[in-house]
């Protein structure tokens, strides 16, 4: 260890001729001196820079992570400054500060690797892309592991594989009997290839009676065969053939993370893939972000907590649809009354989030008021008016988790009971009640955001699927692009879509 720091010691006092310059970065890197090895590094003129970036051990620096992160800005930068772009694999770089988002819970760490992050989409700005597609990618793996859900049979909701046997069974029987209605009708014998039977002349020659047991013969098969019940085989075996793809597309993005670092296989498939698609959108935040998120002591700026407020708007309205509706819809299936009303129910957990968003902009508009009229405002529309109307706002979205909502949920209980009236069972269900508290509560916060959360109440039906504001569900017909019904509704903010509505599509 003395030894070591000698070296540090000596080096630190060396001249700065490139040769010298570069084995000091190495000493001080060896010995962990990121700070000391980025000053050494800054010495370097942009005719050697190239030079010494390929002799780096950048495996050495992308493991020392984030506390290199200064070196690795600094090189990043000099190489930008000098217009080289020499043979190295900045890559791995950008796949180690997403394993570090995405394994660490680190407040700090936006703030180490801001600048470095900055620095390397600056270098290759291709990384973007590249990182946008692989948390695409894995987007799109987690919601296929989701479609692996019950299906919809004659008999109700059941297993895809459960429904494929029904449905194979059915067309056995269906089979068999064909068979059999033809060898009764001996519409099958062993001289049936010759052309003679089926001649135009002789077809045309045909007489009443010929045409009209035709027909009845023909009838006859079809009614067998053309069943609506034996219509259902090949939706399945498409929504089968899906499946094979999603869990394809899974282990395809888990082998992907297995060559950036072990996996443990002990963990949810799920759980690997929504930590790495967290890391990389944390990394595409900062390199988007237009200035630092915070300062060297530690201040997180404006950008950063509009952002944070943001996403965490998005993802309190993500969490009804993907935890909050899950839950509803299962309770509401052990009601009696609704076991078999799948659509219904659909509809009744859909109409809840448009009436808590109604209703709560109303309340919100209600509470403002007496704001002014308690501060004697008559003028709503001068600047003070609207600052005040916005920092009531931003007080009431504060106190959404304490603020009292009970006459709203009430009201959107009472408005879904009374247009079912004939369903009892909802007046006294406890999971319908808990789910209008939680859509109400996350209503509220939205509708009182600045600016305000709006959805998008544009429910028309039949309309052509469009990409920028729908998603279609897992069960939906994804040979057809005409959107048939809603599932759930799509969230604005400034008429830009931050979430997108959830459809099925279909045709008629």
């Amino acid at each position: 260890m003395r030894e070591c720091g000698d070296r540090i010691r000596r080096e630190r006092a060396s001249p700065s001729s490139p040769r010298l310059v570069l084995r000091r970065v190495l000493v001080l890197s060896e010995g962990r001196q990121f700070r000391e090895a980025a000053q050494a590094l800054q010495k370097l003129g942009a005719s050697s820079i190239a030079a010494a970036a390929s002799d780096l051990p950048l495996d050495l620096l992308v493991e020392g992570l984030p506390h290199s992160a200064q070196l690795l800005e600094t090189l990043f930068n000099k190489l930008i400054a000098s217009g080289q772009r020499p043979n190295i694999n900045a890559e791995q770089v950008v796949w180690q500060l997403v394993k570090l988002f995405s394994s660490l819970d680190d407040p700090t760490l936006k703030t180490k690797v801001f600048r470095l992050s900055k620095a390397i989409l600056e270098y290759q700005p291709d990384f973007h892309r590249l990182l946008t597609q692989r948390r695409k990618s894995l987007d799109q793996a987690i919601q296929g592991l989701g479609s692996h859900g019950l299906m919809q049979d004659a008999s109700g909701l059941t297993h895809l594989h459960s429904a494929l046997k029904n449905e194979l069974l059915r067309h056995i029987d269906a089979y068999k009997t064909a068979l059999h209605r033809l060898d009764e009708l001996h519409l099958v014998s062993s001289d049936s290839k010759k052309p003679v039977d089926a001649s135009h002349q002789r077809l045309l020659n045909l007489h009443h009676h010929d045409v009209q047991q035709r027909l009845i013969d023909n009838k006859t098969i079809l009614t067998i065969l053309d069943k609506q019940a034996l219509q259902q085989l090949r939706p399945l075996i498409e929504t089968l053939a899906t499946r094979v793809q999603n869990d394809k597309e899974a282990l395809f993005c888990i082998s992907q993370i297995k060559k950036l670092h072990p996996v443990d296989e002990q963990i949810p498939v799920a759980k690997l893939l929504m930590s790495f698609s967290k890391g990389c959108g944390a990394l595409l935040e900062l390199m988007q972000a237009p200035e630092s998120p915070c300062n060297s002591e530690g201040y997180h700026s404006e950008p950063e907590s509009d952002c944070d407020s943001g996403r965490d708007a998005v993802e309190r309205y993500a969490a009804l649809y993907y935890q909050s509706r899950p839950r509803a819809l299962e309770a509401l299936d052990s009601l009696p009354d609704l076991m078999h009303a799948t659509q219904l129910k659909s509809k009744i957990l859909f109409s809840v989030v448009v009436l808590a968003f109604r209703t709560c902009k109303s309340i919100r508009e209600q509470k403002i008021r007496e704001v002014f009229h308690v501060l004697k405002v008559d003028h709503p529309r001068i600047a003070p008016a609207q600052s005040l109307r916005e920092e009531t706002m931003r007080y009431l979205s504060a106190s959404s988790d304490t603020f009292p909502l009970d006459d709203a949920e009430n009201q959107v209980r009472s408005l879904v009971c009374d247009t079912l009236r004939e369903y009892k069972c909802l007046e006294e269900s406890a999971a319908l009640k808990g789910y209008v508290r939680e859509v109400t509560r996350a209503a509220w916060y939205l509708v009182n955001q600045v600016p305000p959360y709006e959805l998008d109440t544009d429910f028309q039906t039949p309309v052509r699927m469009q990409s920028n504001k729908h998603q279609r569900h897992h069960s939906a017909d994804r040979t057809s692009d005409m959107v048939r019904s809603y599932l759930w509704p799509g969230l604005h903010l400034q008429n830009i879509c931050v979430y997108k509505a959830v459809v099925i599509t279909g045709t008629t």
